[in-house]
């Protein structure tokens, strides 16, 4: 890893909180979650894994992520469930400890 990058992939990070934040305090859910899904921190992961190994890394890299997909929504969908059953911490542990235990699950069939 290319240490001279840290600070951009902070400034990248901390730009996407902040938009999040700003906007899903305003109560503008979809913009808030498109800029959270922008993929901007993707973009730099490819770049950088490209940058550093090549083709076949990246090309793994993205299909990780596709496979991944099903562990994100089922940790996105009991949030979105339990938040108004639970509150916040209790929904953000359970979805986190789904995620997990799918991720998990789905590393090791693949």
């Amino acid at each position: 890893m290319d240490l001279r990058l840290v600070p951009l992939y902070f400034f990248v990070g901390g730009t996407v909180v902040t938009l999040v934040t700003y906007f899903g305090s305003q109560e503008k859910g979809t913009l808030a979650a498109f800029a959270a899904l922008f993929p901007s921190i993707t973009f730099i992961t490819f770049c950088t894994v490209y940058f550093s190994s090549g083709t076949g890394p990246t090309v793994s890299y993205a299909r990780g992520l596709m496979v991944m997909i099903p562990a994100w929504l089922l940790y996105i969908g009991t949030v979105m469930y339990l938040v108004p059953r639970l509150g916040l911490l209790p929904s953000l542990v359970l979805g986190v400890l789904l995620y997990v235990g799918a991720g998990y699950a789905t590393i090791k069939l693949t």
